[in-house]
């Protein structure tokens, strides 16, 4: 059950989604344009501050409370959702968590008001699901106090807009004990060396940003350094672990877009003489849809309260996203075909939907990691 304020925000953010991001989505997707009034929106709304602290202009919120609204975003459209998650956990976060009183006082009142976004370099081309494998190097010029930073980074997100400001980089800056060293460094979009290559062409999320990164001897201050050198791997397992939970809510408010759309389209849609909600065959299948999405929420929700009361979560972040994201997969599917000939019209939402659907079992972590976190914590 949400809370009385949890329920305002959920009605708040749907009736936004519904009037402001549902009538312009579609030309945003079909031109593969950054929808930029409606992130400015958002940010008026508070949405990029929800889980930060008021002294920071945030909303003084929690992980559910972002949840949320991710959720009743991607009911409509997944691309303004990934962006707001991708703000928030990726960007935001790991600054608010691991960074120093100045760098906080910096970055943080402009990314949580929305007037700027942040984005985190994890991934490369040789290194996705292996973090460790990271083949991006920072050294530190001693006579300088400098971070010469050169690598590349693949399937960044809000990393080249017009208001995204700097990108957080996963660098190995050594050896210690026989083993990589990696830390994280703060790295301004505008710094001489980091180029942004243009973007994606992608099967989905069409409205959002999404580059490669290449840094060729790109300088930045030793004060840059985001946390303890060395802890870089131990800071960003931690954020994706807030991200899985995210991510699980954004493919829960898929799944069940799917389930609204085909309710709506089964209603009207007639067939032999009566509408196809009247068919057995139809109505069961719409039934199972709204039972995944059920089973979605409850697990996000779950992770997610364990978060903000402090608990482990770990295990119920993965077991979250596996299930969230199997589960938009089944359902636009299931709504694809309930749609038939409509459903494989980029014209109609459900479309979107199936082309937006499978990035969530890939995206900060794939199925098999999560099972492979899942099974780690049972100590098999």
């Amino acid at each position: 059950m949400l809370t009385d304020e949890q329920e305002a925000l959920r009605e708040t953010v749907a009736t936004f989604a519904r009037e402001k991001v549902a009538p312009v989505i579609a030309g945003h997707y079909a031109n593969h344009t950054f929808p930029y009034e409606v992130v400015a929106a958002m940010g008026a709304m508070g949405l990029f501050g929800l889980p930060f602290p008021t002294e920071y202009g945030g909303m003084g919120g929690d992980l559910m409370a972002l949840g949320i609204a991710i959720e009743e975003l991607a009911r409509v459209d997944s691309s303004v959702a990934i962006t707001l998650e991708a703000a928030v956990c990726l960007g935001a976060m790991p600054i608010y968590r691991y960074g120093t009183p100045e760098q906080k006082a910096t970055w943080l009142p402009r990314l949580v008001s929305g007037e700027a976004l942040a984005a985190f370099g994890l991934t490369e081309p040789e290194a996705g699901s292996d973090a460790a494998a990271l083949q991006t190097r920072a050294v530190l010029d001693e006579s300088t106090g400098e971070w010469v930073i050169n690598g590349t980074k693949a399937f960044i997100t809000n990393s080249g807009t017009d208001i995204t400001a700097l990108v957080t980089v996963a660098a190995v800056t050594g050896e210690r004990d026989g083993r990589r060293e990696i830390s994280t460094i703060l790295v301004p979009i505008d710094t001489p060396g980091l180029t942004v290559a243009p973007s994606y062409d992608k099967v989905g999320w069409c409205a959002s940003d999404t580059h490669e990164l290449s840094f060729v001897d790109v300088r930045v201050p030793a004060a840059n350094l985001l946390g303890e050198r060395g802890k870089g791997l131990a800071q960003f397992l931690r954020i994706l672990d807030e991200g899985r939970v995210a991510i699980a809510a954004l493919a829960t408010g898929l799944a069940q877009g799917c389930v609204d759309e085909s309710v709506a389209y089964a209603k009207r849609r007639v067939a032999f003489d009566r509408p196809i909600a009247s068919f057995q065959a139809v109505a069961f299948m719409i039934a199972d849809m709204q039972a995944r999405a059920h089973v979605a929420r409850l697990a996000w929700h779950d992770a997610a309260s364990r978060a903000v009361h402090g608990l482990d979560f770990t295990s119920a972040a993965a077991i979250a996203k596996l299930t969230a994201s199997e589960t938009a997969v089944a359902n636009a599917r299931a709504a694809t075909q309930i749609h038939g000939g409509y459903g494989f019209m980029t014209e109609t939402p459900v479309a979107r939907f199936w082309r937006d659907a499978k990035i969530l079992e890939i995206g900060e972590g794939t199925s098999e990691v999560q099972r492979l976190i899942i099974a780690r914590e049972l100590g098999l």
